[in-house]
């Protein structure tokens, strides 16, 4: 909607042409519901509209597409109709009904459809963003546990989705069904009958639709008949839906596997606060919120989907970091591309409303198109500005897309368009500025009935500033004329120090507003001038929609390039985000090898959070230790220390620096997480049956690729059973190469490290001291990781020690303690054997890191290999004599 806010005018500000307009929204508060549509129109509007259902095209998608059965049902509830919402059931862990709509301004659909029989497993799916014209197409294998389908809709954040009606019918849904709804209840579902998703009709659209920039797409779908089914039945739906149609070749279509980007499940997301944070969802205490100096829409969707998929590539990734390093190193170019991407529009959004025709014109699709013509016209003008801040670049990714700005049809559709509409047409703010700047657009001369029909307003607008200095006049009162989308043209006194005649205001002055002492009122003869001015306001917005739709078809064929634009400007702004956190925190650039090896990392958004710098910890994980069992006392800083090496890994792998002085980084394929301790209502899960839910998810789909984060599990059943779940989760997780990290309370885990050569003990190290004046002991938190086992003891009884709890609970708390600790923890002693076995395989893990990474001179190389023999001759000497060595002596 226009922005309420009312502004003050005078006569020659409405009639001098060209020099303001405001940010386009289109008023709908009398458009016909009939007529409401998606893209051409307003995509925020119609979004308003499927949200509450009242269009009639809507009613029309649903007699024809929807199944009758799912329709009336849903309409017993008193929902929408031809939406069929999917009973409140609750949404697995992490999810929520606020994560379904994590973005205010969600507007995707989505079409989901299964193979059946020998198929089943196979999936396709289809999604449009109703605010960027892009169809993309994804078709994978899926487990039986439906991952990688939920993951991928978590991600897309739906406002709809559609399904066969065959996948519920009956109230019998199919368990791919039944995840869906559970894990996003509430997201509307839509039943759409079967024979729509016909995969000879969807590659049919996409021959149609799919602009020639992007015809290879064709080669890729044509033998992926699910992913051609789910995009027929939802190119259909969308027809009926926004009661328009996408222009022919228009449409950027793409084909998404699964295999290009690395996977983090929604449960991972939320535990680590990837784009909502868990206490307050509208903090910006989140990894994108630390990441997000975006200065358009379009490239704080891209952060957003990067966070969420990273990617797997390592030569993409490095050719980003190399692209942010010349940012940082070039200030000039930083500081040129800012100010010039910073007055980008949204184009994916106004490339959605260019390539779509609507069915019915009507005044306010003529304003709209008025308007996306001037959108349009400044965008354009912006890309000289973008070219000459690209010129010197010397990256490859930088120099890729200075060579995308040069290509000549940006020029050849600016052209094109100044000769219709006027030079001086610019974007400024103000709803006002917007009206007068859609009435002046199009040039004089060009079309008669619109040059008198210009004259009549601006003789309206003249008398209108008339009236009100007559009534000042009249009245005494410093009368002065303003502007709200709302009211049209009012009137506005301030009455600070002014004496009103008989104390009050004349009755001549109607609709009074009072806010503070500013008063708004109109009279009857503004309120028929408004009429007047909108009467005129119509016939000019007619004459310039025949004239604006005339330049849109001579344009149209080349509008396609805008699509590259939208890419370069929206890459660019993530780029320059990235840079920008860099500069406001110590980053550094990761390197990428088969080892993570941080230096001194920091936690990225506590360290936003934190007036003062957080303490900071190494992490190594290697081939030869990849397994890693963290001990520490009750708020030590083991979860943060983990979720810290997380989203170390997650920025690395989006081309972010990292909170570090060093990072090395193996790239994963997958990250998990099991973190928290809270029962589930929703779902009348307990703590030990959620934990239970997500360490099967993670045993399911882990591989040798993965990041795995363990915390505190088993903690919501007996020590003993959990002692017991946690053993043999570790084992099966040893079996594997994944790194993982695994922090526990139960100490009797640290004995796998005698176990298994790839484990290693860390700890959270606290120190204990002592009151000068009653010399009792307090414990002092270091937040420091170091080697070993923690050696604390009943740290619980510490920490009641801290409540009201009577001393004498408490000692007696501590004998008991103490005998069940004898019981259950045996001193071990460490098998010489096994120690020498580990000392041989370490040494072979490190020589094999070291020929696989090394990039040292012969020098450096003999120096480090020399030191890697005195390791493993003190490690072997730690072990103790052995027989064998003693023989050989004799």
């Amino acid at each position: 909607m226009f922005s309420s806010s009312t502004e003050e005018v005078s006569a020659g500000d409405a009639s001098e042409c060209g020099q303001t307009w405001g940010l386009w929204s289109v008023d709908r508060s009398g458009q016909n519901n009939e007529t409401t549509s998606y893209g051409p129109a307003s995509a925020s509007s119609s979004l308003q509209s499927l949200n509450e259902g009242s269009s009639s095209s809507r009613r029309t998608a649903s007699s024809l597409l929807v199944s009758t059965s799912d329709s009336a049902s849903f309409r017993s509830r008193g929902g929408t109709p031809g939406l069929r919402r999917t009973p409140g059931s609750a949404g697995a862990t992490g999810t929520s009904c606020s994560s379904g709509s994590t973005t205010a301004s969600a507007s995707v659909i989505v079409a989901v459809v299964e193979g059946r029989g020998l198929a089943r497993g196979e999936i396709g799916m289809a999604s449009v963003n109703l605010k960027c014209p892009e169809l993309v197409l994804s078709q994978f294998a899926d487990t039986g546990t439906y991952a990688k389908v939920i993951t991928k809709i978590h991600i897309l954040v739906p406002v709809e989705i559609l399904m066969p009606d065959t996948a519920s019918e009956k109230g019998k849904g199919t368990k791919l069904f039944k995840l869906i709804t559970e894990n996003f209840p509430c997201v509307a579902f839509t039943a759409i009958q079967r024979k729509y998703f016909n995969e000879r009709k969807g590659l049919e659209y996409i021959q149609q639709l799919c602009a020639p920039e992007f015809g290879t797409v064709l080669m890729e779908v044509q033998a992926k008949y699910y992913c051609l089914a789910a995009a027929a039945a939802l190119l259909k739906y969308l027809e009926f839906l926004q009661n328009s149609v996408y222009a022919a070749k228009s449409l950027k279509v793409s084909f998404k596997g699964s295999e290009q980007t690395a996977m983090i499940d929604s449960a991972s997301a939320t535990n680590l606060e990837l784009v909502v944070n868990n206490r307050d969802h509208r903090s910006e205490h989140t990894l994108l919120g630390v990441l997000n100096h975006t200065k358009t829409p379009g490239g704080a969707r891209r952060l957003r989907s990067n966070i969420l998929e990273p990617l797997v590539d390592v030569d993409t990734i490095n050719i980003r970091l190399d692209s942010i390093q010349e940012l940082l190193q070039d200030e000039e170019l930083f500081f040129g591309l800012k100010n010039a991407i910073g007055h980008f529009l949204d184009i994916d959004q106004l490339l959605s409303v260019l390539v779509q025709i609507p069915k019915q014109e009507t005044v306010q699709v003529a304003e709209a198109k008025i308007t996306h013509v001037i959108q349009l016209k400044h965008t354009l003008d912006l890309v000289p500005r973008l070219r000459i801040a690209l010129k010197n670049c010397n990256t490859a990714l930088l120099k890729a897309y200075s060579t995308t700005l040069e290509d000549n049809r940006f020029d050849m559709i600016l052209e094109q368009i100044k000769t219709v509409i006027n030079h001086d047409t610019t974007y400024l703010k103000g709803s006002l500025n917007m009206r007068t700047q859609k009435c002046y657009a199009v040039r004089p001369n060009i079309n008669e009935f619109l040059d008198i029909a210009r004259r009549a307003y601006t003789e309206i607008v003249d008398d209108i500033a008339g009236l009100v200095n007559q009534l000042g006049e009249k009245y005494g009162l410093p009368l002065r004329t303003s502007f709200s989308t709302a009211r049209g043209f009012f009137i506005q006194v301030k009455l600070e120090g002014v004496v009103l005649p008989e104390g009050k205001l004349p009755s001549e002055f109607i609709k009074v507003t009072k806010q503070r002492n500013n008063y708004g009122f109109t009279t009857a003869d503004l309120m028929k001038m408004n009429g007047r001015c909108d009467e005129a306001l119509r016939e000019i917005f007619h004459m310039s929609y025949v004239v604006t739709c005339q330049l849109l078809s001579t344009i149209h064929e080349h509008i396609h390039c805008l699509y590259k634009l939208s890419d370069a400007v929206s890459m660019l702004d993530m780029l320059l985000s990235l840079a920008n956190a860099c500069t406001i925190s110590d980053y550094v650039r990761p390197e990428f090898t088969d080892t993570l090896a941080i230096k001194q990392g920091r936690h990225p958004i506590l360290e936003r959070m934190a007036g003062q710098q957080p303490v900071s910890n190494n992490s190594y994980i290697s081939e030869g230790s990849n397994f890693v069992v963290i001990t520490g006392p009750n708020m030590s800083g083991k979860s943060t220390y983990l979720k810290q090496v997380a989203l170390c890994q997650i920025m690395a792998q989006i081309g972010s620096f990292v909170p570090a002085e060093y990072a090395s980084i193996r790239v994963a394929d997958q990250i998990f997480t099991r973190i928290g301790v809270d029962d589930d209502f929703e779902t009348n899960s307990s703590t030990f049956m959620l934990e239970m839910k997500e360490i099967s998810y993670i045993i399911h789909n882990a591989s040798d690729r993965s990041l795995i984060i363990i915390d505190e599990l088993g903690r919501g059943t007996s020590a003993e059973e959990g002692i017991g779940i946690c053993h043999s989760v570790c084992e099966f997780l040893l079996s594997l190469k994944a790194f993982t990290l695994f922090a526990t309370h139960f100490l009797e885990l640290c004995q796998l490290e005698s176990l298994y050569p790839n484990v290693e003990n860390q700890h959270m190290e606290v120190q204990h001291t002592r009151s000068g004046d009653t010399g009792a002991e307090r414990v002092v938190y270091t937040y420091l990781l170091n080697r070993g086992c923690s050696e604390e003891r009943h740290y619980g009884l510490r920490a009641a020690e801290m409540t009201t709890i009577p001393s004498s609970i408490i000692q007696e708390a501590r004998a008991i303690a103490c005998k069940v600790s004898q019981q259950l923890l045996a001193k071990h002693q460490r098998d010489p054997e096994t120690q020498r076995q580990r000392a041989v395989y370490h040494l072979a893990t490190r020589l094999l890191q070291a020929a696989r990474n090394s990039r040292l001179d012969p020098d450096s190389l003999r120096m480090y290999l020399k030191g890697l023999k005195k390791q493993y001759e003190a490690e072997l000497q730690a072990a103790g004599p052995s027989e064998s060595i003693d023989a050989e002596e004799e």
